[in-house]
């Protein structure tokens, strides 16, 4: 049976991926999402590379995916300096120093941002939790298609961790690849 699974995984697109992924997210029912959450979290927040991090950066959640509200609260009350990415106009990330109780407007994509934006140079943030449509246990990522990250990623110090987060319908045996996509090193999910 696992075969079979591994071996339709294979023959699928990154666009069919990308559609059966985003169907369970929307589909996945509130009271399994928060479970979910909690207990990504919690894995997430005992690993070595958190509790190192001095600079993290968390993205703010679109429906569906493995919501950061409280992992970025719980950071900044640990003393982490937070940053979220802003997407800029030439279609890379910014990555911006986010504060608790400081206004956000919604981005491009819907995605909130900070009102004020105080950027910080990506080499000196120390943990990425990087978000994903589908990972599998290796590492390699599948997003939504724009590229920002794949791109983000390369921009990185060679010192910094990168950590996907994922509900476990999101982890796949394989995902096809492009010499473009840039993989995490870790993979927390739940």
């Amino acid at each position: 049976m696992e075969k079979r699974k591994e071996l339709r995984v294979a023959a699928l697109t990154k666009g069919q991926i990308r559609t059966t992924i985003l169907d369970r997210l929307n589909n996945q029912k509130e009271e399994r999402r928060k479970r979910k959450n909690a207990l990504i979290a919690g894995k997430l927040f005992r690993t070595r590379v958190f509790k190192w991090a001095k600079i993290v950066m968390f993205y703010k959640a679109l429906p569906g995916e493995v919501d950061t509200a409280e992992m970025i609260k719980k950071a900044i009350a640990l003393g982490k300096m937070v940053v979220v990415p802003v997407c800029g106009h030439d279609k890379t990330i910014i990555p911006c120093i986010l504060k608790l109780g400081g206004k956000l407007l919604r981005g491009p994509y819907g995605i909130w941002e900070p009102a004020v934006k105080r950027s910080v140079d990506p080499k000196k943030i120390d943990l990425v939790i990087v978000p994903g449509l589908a990972f599998s246990l290796k590492g390699k990522r599948l997003g939504r298609g724009k590229g920002y990250y794949d791109r983000f990623l390369k921009r990185l110090s060679r010192r910094a961790a990168t950590v996907g987060v994922a509900f476990d319908f999101q982890i796949l045996p394989d995902l096809p690849t492009t010499p473009l996509d840039v993989d995490v090193q870790r993979v927390v999910f739940a």
